[in-house]
């Protein structure tokens, strides 16, 4: 199900110090907490799906997994850094084809986007898999998202060139969560913590919407204009929220002994 990027477009250009900075350094310690808390909550699909992130100081690299690794293997030293043009800059291994033309483009064409999460978790994309809007402003946690949604309607196969990763990203446009219909969702974030926050927030929604929706009864519609203020009563403090979400993921990581720094 996975394709990774052809050798003879994979090179190593020369590495530069600054790519062991204090805040490259952290960057990595935050990525590869969120691949293993991400695997906790059984977000991950096999070896398949991909997080990225932008390096601190070097807009043109970004942070990607290798293919072949489980989401519970991802440690900070397993992490590549890529450049937008394919090249391996550090770390061994290469990127899952898909992973490089999704997000690769992504981040250059989206400079806003500092962390790209992609995912099949199941119940965001059980959403995207019915016909009409996939997320229903139901309840609390779905409000969180309220007017940050797109919607890919037109699936198109894997992302094998660049033209699948503009696309999607055009299908993005200004919005932080984009539901692929018949294949999975995209959480775009402006920090680690932030992309972090919503992909949990998206998969609680998502679990919650389903299991009233199985209940065959009529949905409750949360009204817009109490939707709206909750929005933004919610936004005011999500940026801190976020931040205090995953140092506290961290913290757990830490007390459990798993290196996820080594």
């Amino acid at each position: 199900m996975a394709h990774t990027l052809s050798t003879t477009t994979v090179t190593r250009p020369s590495r530069s110090a600054t790519l062991d900075s204090d805040a490259v350094m952290e960057a990595r310690r935050e990525l590869a907490a969120c691949f293993q808390l991400a695997a906790r909550h059984g977000f991950e699909e096999g070896v398949c799906n991909h997080f990225s992130a932008v390096v601190p100081g070097h807009d043109d690299l970004f942070f990607v997994n290798p293919y072949g690794y489980a989401f519970s293997e991802i440690t900070a030293s397993r992490l590549l850094i890529c450049d937008f043009d394919g090249h391996v800059i550090d770390g061994e291994g290469k990127p899952e084809a898909t992973a490089f033309y999704i997000h690769a483009r992504l981040h250059r064409l989206m400079p806003r986007v500092k962390a790209a999460f992609h995912t099949h978790m199941p119940n965001a994309t059980a959403l995207c898999l019915l016909e009409g809007p996939p997320l229903l402003w139901l309840g609390q946690t779905a409000l969180k998202f309220y007017g940050r949604t797109a919607v890919d309607e037109d699936y198109n196969g894997l992302a094998l060139d660049e033209s699948e990763g503009d696309r999607i990203a055009g299908a993005m446009g200004d919005a932080d969560i984009l539901f692929l219909k018949n294949h999975g969702v995209m959480v775009a974030g402006a920090s680690i913590a932030e992309a972090w926050d919503d992909l949990y927030y998206l998969e609680r929604a998502a679990e919650v919407q389903l299991r009233a929706m199985s209940a065959n009864r009529p949905l409750k519609q949360v009204p817009h204009d109490v939707a709206q203020r909750a929005y933004e009563q919610m936004r005011l403090g999500d940026k801190e929220s976020a931040r205090a979400h995953l140092d506290s993921g961290m913290r757990e990581l830490c007390r459990e002994g798993n290196l996820f720094d080594r």
